[in-house]
């Protein structure tokens, strides 16, 4: 058995180990320390760990949160610190885009919504460097159908720890001039920022082969 892997099955240490996906979350937590703790105490370990993250959208925890929270050495929380750390990347990659630092930079970040045949209203979270750190839709629909609550967009904000916010909706028509809807809209979400300390940076109104950053327009 490699060191820290559990043994499949009941029998000696030289069966295979058990793939990951078959683990038991203080198995998997077993294998990020490499630790050797007997499996109450792992398993105590890991419900703390879990109800730490409970709902947190794997917004980052540092290692001496972890630590206190788990009752870890400072070397063991900052191992588990790194895996959630790499696993949001992955959920969340950059694409080696990097910062978002334009209105162009944000709207190649939209282009998954530019030719989408309904309205989409999404939101970037950006971290302190305005580098995306998350994604939500928030509607889906038509223009008229499309209603997006304050709480809808920044709960995500709040959750994953973010900075600040890109807004970005489609005109399916290709029209991207904004309707007084969209003023009044971008108005009361930008209110609503300020009361949580949550930037948003622009709202970005897109099309197939155009698009208009209201900040740009000196609408924000």
């Amino acid at each position: 058995m490699e060191y820290g892997l559990p043994c499949n099955g009941s029998g000696g240490c030289g069966e295979a180990p058990v793939p990951a996906v078959e683990m038991y979350d203080h198995e998997l937590i077993s294998v990020i320390l490499g630790s050797r703790a007997a499996g109450g105490e792992l398993a105590r370990c890991s419900e703390s760990f879990f109800a730490m993250y409970s709902g947190r959208a794997l917004s980052p925890l540092s290692a001496e949160e972890i630590s206190s929270g788990c009752g870890l050495s400072e070397k063991q929380a900052a191992r588990l610190s790194a895996a959630v750390e790499l696993a949001r990347r992955l959920l969340w990659p950059d694409d080696g885009a990097g910062p978002i630092r334009s209105p162009r930079d944000a709207c190649r970040a939209a282009a998954h919504i530019r030719a989408a045949e309904k309205e989409h209203f999404i939101a970037l979270y950006l971290n302190a460097r305005n580098a995306v750190i998350g994604e939500e839709t928030i509607s889906i629909g038509s223009l008229n159908a499309n209603i997006v609550h304050p709480r809808e967009v920044f709960r995500p904000a709040v959750l994953s720890a973010a900075a600040a916010v890109i807004l970005a909706h489609n005109h399916p028509s290709g029209d991207v001039t904004p309707s007084q809807e969209d003023l009044n809209l971008t108005a009361r979400l930008v209110d609503a920022g300020k009361i949580l300390g949550i930037e948003v940076l622009d709202h970005l109104i897109v099309a197939e082969n155009r698009f208009i950053s209201l900040r740009s327009e000196s609408y924000l």
